[in-house]
């Protein structure tokens, strides 16, 4: 085992310290019950945050690390409700998002997002239910690990760019020359370095919310937590802000953003929770949400197709509907959309067209994308939301 982990030791009272390994990435050594006994830093610089010991057993701290398991869960809501009056806005919400990944929030407006999300961080407290955050039952004990971007944005106009990502660096534990060293290297990392002097009212609206969300993670937090972060962007910043949520990932740390558009989503998210009207319709992965959708083939011919409407693996065959110049919708000459039944394999459809002689101008088997999942588990309210 190579070199030593750095330990920082912080004075929390006459007999009580607190303690963390500073790396980036660190190997774990365990004994034959399981229990953390060494561990040493790989290259890099990430903090693992250690449980509190008492003052008596410092010595124990380079053989006794009782580090948690990076595979816990960051996040764990069990029956969440919250009521606003006779309103249930959250109902019997439960759901854990494991360290290190990137969850997605999704769902229409109105559907509770917001909310949730309010009541993780403690701006809200739930009507009924339970919520821990970083193992503890309140996110104001672990407020210094978590950030945080509102879906209201807003900045101090009169402020300089930097200054305001370093101040609140500084109300997350960070030092004022840390922080500020931490402002100017985010600025640089994203493209804002030339920006770092001038007041944030100088900046556009899309430059501003990079700003912000710099801010909210410029004391390197493990938990980011991040309400509509592309609402109001331009494509080219959209692309940014998927960069910063990447790069956090690819650091460990664990990343929850709420959004209703399923673009978003369906590049980042390794899993998700689709809500609509207050309540859990999905939680899991992309692909697991993916197969909640029946699978499709759409083919154009100019041949009958009825030779293959009987086969065991097709649930139903339709004709598309195609939009005429005056506006009204019917079915589309030679275009069809042939439902498959449960783990069916369309390509039992092609090998069928070919076996009967049916001629094909194109078949498509691509497999559902998040929209339609969206579409399929939410129902009217997803076609509303898209209006919105």
């Amino acid at each position: 085992m190579t070199g030593q982990p750095k330990f920082e030791i912080f004075l929390k009272s006459d007999t009580e310290f607190f303690w963390k390994v500073v790396a980036a990435e660190v190997k774990f050594v365990k004994d034959a019950q399981g229990k953390v006994t060494k561990a040493t830093p790989l290259q890099g610089g990430r903090t693992f945050d250690a449980p509190r010991i008492d003052g008596s057993k410092a010595h124990q701290m380079k053989t006794d690390l009782a580090i948690p398991e990076t595979s816990r869960a960051v996040l764990d809501l069990r029956n969440v409700t919250k009521f606003y009056g006779d309103f249930k806005a959250v109902d019997e919400v439960s759901l854990q998002i494991p360290a290190g990944s990137i969850y997605g929030f999704l769902g229409p407006n109105g559907a509770g997002k917001t909310t949730t999300i309010r009541m993780v961080l403690e701006i809200i407290k739930p009507t009924s239910g339970t919520i821990r955050v970083l193992g503890q039952p309140s996110a104001l004990k672990v407020r210094d690990r978590i950030g945080y971007l509102p879906e209201e944005k807003g900045l101090y106009k009169k402020m300089k760019v930097w200054s305001i990502i370093a101040y609140f660096a500084t109300l997350k534990g960070l030092g004022r020359s840390e922080a500020r060293r931490r402002a100017f290297e985010l600025l640089e990392k994203y493209g804002l370095k030339d920006f770092a002097e001038k007041p944030t009212e100088a900046l556009s609206k899309g430059m501003g919310q990079k700003v912000q969300i710099l801010a909210s993670i410029a004391h390197d937090p493990e938990l980011v937590i991040l309400d509509e972060p592309f609402s109001g962007l331009d494509p080219v910043n959209q692309q940014v802000m998927e960069e910063i949520i990447r790069d956090l990932a690819r650091r460990q740390r664990t990343v929850i953003f709420s959004t209703h558009v399923m673009q978003h989503a369906e590049r980042l998210c390794e899993r998700i929770l689709l809500i609509a009207r207050g309540r859990k319709i999905f939680d899991g992965t992309i692909a697991e949400a993916k197969r909640t959708v029946p699978r499709r083939v759409l083919i154009e011919t100019g041949d009958d197709v009825a030779p293959i409407q009987n086969l065991a693996e097709i649930e139903f065959i339709k004709p598309m509907a195609n939009g005429s110049d005056d506006g009204a919708v019917g079915p589309s000459q030679g275009r069809w959309e042939i439902q498959m039944r449960d783990n069916a394999d369309p390509q039992a459809v092609l090998q069928a067209c070919f076996a009967r002689g049916i001629r094909l101008r194109s078949f498509d088997q691509s497999e559902p994308s998040l929209h339609d999942v969206f579409v399929q588990l939410v129902g009217p309210e997803a076609r509303e939301a898209s209006f919105r």
